[in-house]
């Protein structure tokens, strides 16, 4: 009888077992389906920083410059160009629109040797173009810059009375004092003849030159 309660038994396990298995695998929960990580669109670069803000240089404004070479009317023709460095910066609202030592571009707009009678020499300059604090270029417009000859009045009474101190003792030796008179009469007219066939001194702008111009046009830059 033990014998058959315990196959009863065992048959009845092992007749629960896949059921319970069944049960279980129903029970189960599903499995999860894998899901793609979200794709993330990449982000463009840093925008850039903008760009200054546009400054303008007035009309009105002066430029302190310095001339790298001499200019003079002896050597230098209207229309050549010069090259000139700014003396101090430009700062335009607070902005240094242009460092001291900038390149500076300028122009002969007259030379002027001067007359044989009257009239010194002249020469005139203006700048064209500036090199900026970005190490662009711009043009501009300024006033010239006029030079003009030291007169030559003394050294010319000087050489009329030097001929007619000449020519009253070449008189003086050749007939007295009345060959004196004539003498310095000639020598007056050769001393005059001296001065009137010459032209004065050139007018001349030294090397290292301190020139202050006025920008005649404003112009916007970006520094």
């Amino acid at each position: 009888m033990k014998i058959a309660l315990v196959a009863f038994l065992t048959g009845t396990v092992a007749c629960h077992q896949p059921q319970a298995a069944t049960s279980a695998a129903k029970e189960a929960p599903p499995p999860v389906a894998a899901v793609a990580a979200p794709v993330v669109p990449s982000l463009p670069p840093p925008a850039l920083a903008a760009s200054a803000a546009a400054i303008t240089i007035p009309a009105g404004k002066s430029l302190r410059i310095r001339t790298a070479t001499a200019l003079s009317t002896k050597t230098a023709r209207t229309g050549e160009a010069f090259s000139a460095v700014l003396a101090a910066p430009l700062i335009v609202d607070g902005v240094t629109v242009a460092r001291q030592g900038a390149t500076i571009q300028g122009v002969v707009t007259n030379s002027h040797p001067g007359g044989r009678v009257k009239g010194v020499a002249s020469i005139s300059v203006r700048a064209t173009r500036l090199e900026l604090a970005n190490g662009r270029s711009v043009d501009l417009v300024t006033n010239s810059f006029v030079q003009l000859a030291p007169h030559t009045k003394k050294k010319d009474a000087l050489k009329i009375g030097v001929g007619s101190g000449v020519g009253a003792a070449i008189g003086a030796i050749a007939g007295g004092g009345s060959g004196a008179a004539i003498g310095a009469g000639v020598g007056a007219g050769g001393g005059t003849g001296a001065v009137l066939a010459t032209r004065g001194d050139p007018a001349l702008i030294p090397a290292e030159s301190l020139l202050t111009l006025t920008l005649r046009r404003a112009i916007t830059v970006t520094p």
